[in-house]
């Protein structure tokens, strides 16, 4: 099964929207049988935001004679083998047969290379059926060891992001500048680009979000919602079928910790749990309970990761009679920012 959906709450830093490779997860449709694939040209070059169309062609075969498999397609996935671009594989469009029957027939259309591809990519399988971003499938593409697209891309497109505020607290709206740019001049295009503003899942797949042009600067800027913060914001360029480039990217969020001793006092050597929780549930991070030591310096004693419902629980062990100083401090962890709780007293008797 190929699967791209975002799992927002999982979000640990900015993410490309494109070059996500698909997972094998299934066996290949047994139906389908692939005896060639051949590439128009083995070269090709584009600049930019274009897309250079290459013919794809595939002989073979589907076991079928069910009427509502007349008109099935098939499309072909080219994995990269060599080069520096961002993207990773490259799909491409809904192959209609052109030629003989469905059960030994010819296949063929375009893929469509962006700028982002640039480098070599090899034609490893082939699957039945039309491609959708996000569904999945339930089958593995039919393998094929087939030939290989050399792409040169140039003026690759860079998208990058500004959120105001830098930091946004819990339950406050905030706007983002994207701005799209040419990463190798570092100047804008000159031309009001078509770009797609997602949150969530449609950071992967079809879903809500807005369809907006840039300015000529290659500047958009939208307001998000206090909501919004707790999902992946993206800003998609679409391309046929997949993306030519893209960015998503979880806004940077305080550190906000509490922490209350289940005892106020307790006797030396004795473990007293501290239980706590983090604003915002970061459950991939770690807490580390800190005791005073002299006038100024804090030392780490213990620590814990916090669970999926942002709860935490450390322990303090009061290590001589006296009133001793703790704390619990969150390090900056993906997205969150340092934070410290107020400081709590546990009594050594």
């Amino acid at each position: 099964m190929w699967t791209r959906r975002v799992l927002a709450a999982l979000l640990t830093a900015p993410l490309l929207l494109i070059g996500l490779v698909p997972s094998a997860q299934a066996a290949p449709n047994p139906k389908l049988t692939v005896t060639a694939v051949s590439l128009a040209r083995p070269s090709v070059a584009v600049s930019g935001l274009n897309q250079a169309p290459v013919t794809i062609t595939v002989k073979g075969g589907y076991a079928s004679t069910d009427p509502q498999d007349a008109n099935i397609t098939l499309y072909v996935v080219l994995q990269r083998t060599g080069g520096s671009g961002p993207l990773t594989y490259l799909l491409s469009t809904d192959l209609p047969r052109t030629a003989g029957t469905v059960q030994s027939g010819t296949w063929s259309g375009p893929v469509y290379v962006p700028s982002t591809a640039n480098g070599t990519f090899k034609v490893t399988g082939v699957y039945a059926g039309s491609y959708f971003p996000g569904s999945g499938d339930m089958t593995d593409p039919t393998p094929f060891d087939g030939p290989s697209l050399t792409v040169t891309g140039s003026n690759l497109p860079r998208v990058t992001a500004s959120v105001s505020p830098k930091v946004v607290p819990f339950g406050s709206p905030y706007s983002i500048r994207w701005a799209v740019t040419n990463a190798a001049t570092g100047k804008p295009y000159g031309t009001r680009i078509s770009v797609f503003l997602g949150i969530d899942n449609a950071c992967a797949e079809p879903g809500p979000g807005v369809n907006v042009r840039t300015d000529t600067n290659g500047i958009a800027t939208k307001a998000y919602t206090a909501a919004d913060g707790e999902w992946v914001n993206c800003l998609r360029i679409f391309g046929k079928p997949t993306d030519i480039a893209g960015l998503g990217l979880g806004v940077a969020r305080p550190g906000i910790v509490s922490a209350v001793p289940s005892r106020t006092s307790a006797p030396v050597g004795t473990v007293v749990p501290v239980n706590g929780s983090v604003a915002g549930a970061p459950s991939n991070c770690k807490v580390w309970l800190q005791r005073l030591y002299g006038a100024t310096q804090w030392r780490s004693v213990s620590s814990a990761g916090i669970r999926q419902s942002g709860r935490f629980t450390v322990n303090a062990q009061p290590a001589y009679k006296g009133l001793i100083p703790y704390r619990v401090y969150l390090p900056a962890c993906f997205r969150y920012q340092a934070g410290v709780s107020k400081v709590f007293y546990i009594r050594g008797l």
